[in-house]
């Protein structure tokens, strides 16, 4: 057997900040200070080596000395940590109109993940796997972001997870739509892709072709109109990508899919933490 020495490309406040998160937690369930098997600085290196790695939580749980068992608790406990200092929706939409941002940006992507069971019926009659994402083609959560209009690295919000066969449209209403119908009408507009059409006032997206009509062209100003929307949004969609190559655990996640949510929360916060 070799040993050999790793380093973590995570910069040093970011590790300090989330172990003065643990520390402040371990504080308030009374945790007699000692008595864990890992202190809040090292829990803090496994937690983010998972994150930043997408590394197996057996390995983790190895490299740092104790148990599978315990390092998958050390994880979760850290997501639940982190997802908890995300920002509320309502709070995220009064601090952009108080910047004086122009418009926001709504996206959805999808966090990936094995296969996991459950079926359901669809609109049309037909059962079909609840996790599949047929627009994204594998198995996995449905995620809605918003991201601000300059480009920014980091989105500004995150929703819950849904199943992935949930389109995007759905998933919006579910968790988003009804306050940017109220930020819309206070200034402060969404624009969104053509997977959104219909969402609302205030919802600004493509125009696509009625369906049936595929040897129809649009209206040369429906088509500029279309061109100009999509170069707007173009800078803030990059930002759920950027936060998936941070933070590669997103990029496939072998945990419940109950816990996407908070995990995409939790990385949310360690990008902003980052900068």
């Amino acid at each position: 057997m070799v040993t050999y020495v790793a380093m973590l490309d995570v910069p040093r406040h970011v590790v300090e900040f989330v172990a003065k998160l643990l520390a402040a937690h371990r504080r308030a369930l009374g945790t007699p200070r000692g008595s864990r098997a890992l202190g809040p600085f090292r829990q803090s290196v496994m937690v983010l080596r998972w994150f930043r790695e997408r590394g197996c939580v057996h390995c983790l749980a190895r490299d740092a000395g104790v148990s599978q068992a315990t390092g998958y608790r050390y994880l979760h406990e850290a997501i639940d940590v982190l997802a908890a200092q995300a920002p509320d929706l309502h709070q995220v939409l009064r601090e952009c109109q108080a910047k004086g941002l122009s418009h926001v940006i709504l996206d959805g992507t999808l966090i990936e993940t094995d296969r996991v069971a459950g079926t359901h019926v669809n609109n049309k009659g037909k059962e079909v796997d609840t996790w599949y994402s047929g627009k994204h083609r594998a198995f996995g959560a449905n995620v809605q972001f918003l991201s601000a209009p300059d480009g920014t690295p980091t989105p500004l919000w995150v929703s819950d997870a849904e199943p992935g066969s949930t389109n995007d449209i759905v998933a919006a209403r579910e968790h988003c739509l009804p306050a940017l119908y109220k930020s819309a009408a206070d200034g402060l507009p969404t624009l969104a892709d053509s997977g959104y059409q219909g969402a609302g006032i205030g919802i600004h997206h493509p125009f696509k072709k009625p369906q049936g009509s595929s040897h129809l062209r649009l209206h040369v100003d429906t088509q500029t109109y279309n061109a100009l929307l999509r170069g707007v949004r173009a800078l803030g969609e990059r930002a759920a990508a950027e936060l998936k190559e941070r933070w590669r655990a997103l990029k496939r996640v072998t945990l419940s899919p109950c816990r996407f949510g908070d995990i995409a929360r939790a990385a949310l916060v360690l990008n902003g933490i980052w900068k």
